[in-house]
């Protein structure tokens, strides 16, 4: 479901998210989350704390965890509980506290560690009412698309985003409960908060 489908769903609209959930029903076994906003025309990820703009880093916050976190509200009860069931949630390694080695995308950083925190934190409720649920954040690697086209360079891993979706959906087959919870790489592989 997107904005433009029927009913039409708006990250930024809960109404919407609701009304989505409702219409996609229960004893749903897949859900993913593809969104994410890195940057715009008026505004580039940070390279220093001094560039953060407010409205920026709440735009970001907005779409890449307060978001993502409604579509859990909303969906993650429509689970099936009878049957394995998957969450997925489109994340970033930079979102990773533990592997920040190099600064800056500050808004973005923060938002992507807040969606691992909500991913985290939902999991643990997941589990109560869903024993067979997975609940992930899934980190892509670099895909050939707007978001990554200005910040890709040479020796840099880009994917085709047929080949990276491949990934992601291998990567999901071969989820187990006891794998809820987690940042997981492309290659399957966990990141460590």
């Amino acid at each position: 479901m997107g904005r433009r489908t029927h009913p039409s769903l708006d990250l930024l609209d809960e109404a919407s998210i609701a009304a989505a959930a409702e219409a996609a029903g229960t004893g749903l076994t897949l859900v993913i989350d593809a969104t994410g906003f890195l940057h715009d025309a008026r505004h580039r990820p940070e390279k220093a704390i001094r560039e953060i703009d407010p409205a920026h880093m709440a735009f970001s916050f907005a779409v890449n965890a307060t978001g993502p976190a409604l579509l859990m509200k909303h969906f993650l009860p429509r689970l099936a509980r009878d049957r394995r069931a998957v969450f997925a949630t489109l994340s970033a390694r930079v979102g990773s506290i533990s592997d920040n080695r190099l600064g800056g995308w500050v808004s973005y950083r923060a938002a992507k560690a807040a969606l691992n925190q909500v991913v985290r934190t939902a999991s643990v409720e997941l589990a109560r009412t869903h024993r067979q649920a997975v609940l992930v954040a899934l980190h892509p690697g670099t895909v050939e698309t707007g978001l990554s086209a200005p910040f890709s360079r040479a020796g840099l891993e880009v994917q085709e985003p047929s080949a990276a979706a491949a990934r992601l959906l291998s990567v999901i087959d071969g989820l187990a409960p006891d794998r809820t919870g987690l940042l997981i790489d492309h290659r399957g592989e966990t990141i460590a908060p």
